[in-house]
Order: C-alpha cells, then structure tokens, then sequence
C-alpha cells in the first residue's frame, strides 16, 4: 500500500470527515496506509506540503488571504471543506436555558486567540449587536492552557472547540450556553490543502474517493457509532462526551454531503475577514481554491 501522510493543524473532534478517513477505514478501502501528524505549536502545517513530508493537511482558506496579503502567490491550493460552519461553543459557569449574548457585557470571557477563532468571535458579537468592547476578553494562552484557567476559576465564560466544553458540561465544571455556528452561519471555516501537482496523482484521486465516502458516513451514521471509531484518538475524553460532540456537529450542518469549498461560503469567509479588517482586497476563488469537481 502507498502511504499518505497527513498533518492537523488542530486536532479535535470538529475535523472528524478528515480523522475518519483513517479511523473509518476508508483510505484503507481506497489502498492507502496513513501516517498522521498535529502541527507544532508556531508552525504552520502549510510548511509541511512545501517541505514534501505532508501530503494533505487541514487548513483554512485564512491562510490563503494571508500570503496574498503579503504579496506572495500561495504554493497550495484548498481543494476541499471540512467544516462549512464555526465548531466552537461559548461555556457559561452555570447552567442558562434562556443566555443572550448581552450578557456578555462586562464579564470576563477566555476568548481562543487565533486569528480565525477570534475574527469568528467578533463577527458572531457583531450578529449579535454586542460591542466588542463591552466584553473584557482575555486571553490564557493556548486551548489547552484556557481549558485549565477556566478550570482553575479563571472567567466567566470560555470559547471553545468541542469536545472541550462537552467535557467541561459532563464534569459539571462548566454548560454550553450558545453555539457561534448557527450565528455566524454557513462559510468556509476549515479546508483540506495540497499542492496542485499532488492533485493530479493516483494517490490523490484514491483520497478523493475515501474523503466523499467518508462525509457521506458521517451524516448516515450514529454519533456513537464514529465516535467509537475515533475513541482511541482521544484518550482523555470519556466516550459519551465525544458520541455527544460529534451529534451536536451532525445537528449543526458542519459536514455537509458535498465536499467542494462552494463559492457562497468562500465569499462569507471574505465579509468576515474583511469585517475585521484582516485583508485589504476581497480576493478571488481561484487565488486561494480549486475544484476538483
């Protein structure tokens, strides 16, 4: 069997049409062994696919606006979603049936910091009409680095990528009081990446084929069912958590049947950019993306 090596840039939960490739069995199915990697903190899993040691690597059209940005032509190209929705959760420190996001005026918030997350989050406070400045934001590192300060007691609220706050709820540390995808709504929030001579291999037609079968798994099968699949990926989290993590996604739309980066959700990706002032130019689909329809 040919061997495919695969790099995350976050590993978690939210990329499960990419992680049940492997734990699906379908790039075995497909002929294809695999060898798995999560990006170094600092280092971008991109620099994986330049260097010849990563094949794929789950990405974000973000980072295709941020070579353009610097005048560069990117040497990737994003070829196929993972999520067309945000995957992250706000956690309160008591339970809230009826939250509003006006509660957030003033309370102290761990908010993830990375350009995405964070450019998410204050597009979902602007679809809110919350003023970002109303919300004392505060930034404790990492997500794991957050996970423990709000453990410690640090926060009001914290903003995270399931399982974690899935785990926070069932030890009764914390309760999910809001989801930012359904807020935020459809766009092209992570995407699979590979050079453009890579897609033309038999390699990659071979992935091509588990990465649909495995979509269409996803929405057709039980939670519970994937998430046994996946459980010893994630050793820490107890089972019933990652079952109910993965249900809550099936629910929310992020994995959609069709595996393109559709236009639609490239151009949303653009207007929150761009309400962040995080790119200077709405640039074109063909810039950053490629159909391999």
């Amino acid at each position: 069997m040919d061997q495919i090596n695969i790099q995350f840039t976050l590993f978690s939960a939210f990329y499960s049409p990419l992680i049940s490739t492997m734990t699906g069995g379908f790039l075995k199915d497909e002929g294809l062994e695999y060898n798995w990697s999560i990006a170094k903190a600092g280092v971008s899993a991109l620099g994986q696919l330049e260097n010849g040691s990563a094949h794929v690597v789950q990405s974000a059209l973000s980072q295709g606006f941020k070579t353009l940005e610097e005048g560069k032509e990117p040497f990737c190209v994003h070829f196929a979603q993972v999520n067309e929705m945000d995957g992250f959760f706000l956690t309160g420190r008591e339970p809230c049936s009826d939250f509003n996001w006006d509660n957030l005026k003033g309370a102290d918030v761990l908010v993830h910091h990375g350009e995405q997350p964070m450019a998410m989050f204050k597009y979902a406070c602007h679809k809110e009409n919350i003023d970002i400045s109303a919300i004392n934001i505060i930034n404790a590192g990492n997500a794991s680095e957050m996970d423990i300060a709000f453990r410690n007691g640090q926060g009001m609220y914290i903003h995270q990528q399931g399982p974690a706050p899935q785990q926070l709820q069932f030890e009764g540390v914390g309760y999910i009081v809001a989801q930012l995808g359904g807020i935020i709504g459809p766009c092209g929030f992570s995407s699979l990446a590979a050079t453009s001579d890579w897609l033309e291999t038999d390699m990659a037609t071979a992935f091509l084929r588990a990465y649909k079968k495995t979509r269409l798994y996803l929405i057709e099968t039980p939670a519970s069912e994937i998430a046994a699949a996946e459980a010893e990926l994630f050793p820490s989290v107890d089972l019933e958590v990652l079952s109910n993590c993965i249900e809550t996604y099936q629910k929310l739309g992020c994995w959609t049947p069709h595996i393109d980066i559709t236009h639609s959700a490239f151009e949303s990706t653009l207007d929150i950019f761009e309400y962040n002032n995080l790119i200077k130019t709405r640039h074109s689909y063909d810039s950053v993306c490629r159909s391999i329809l």
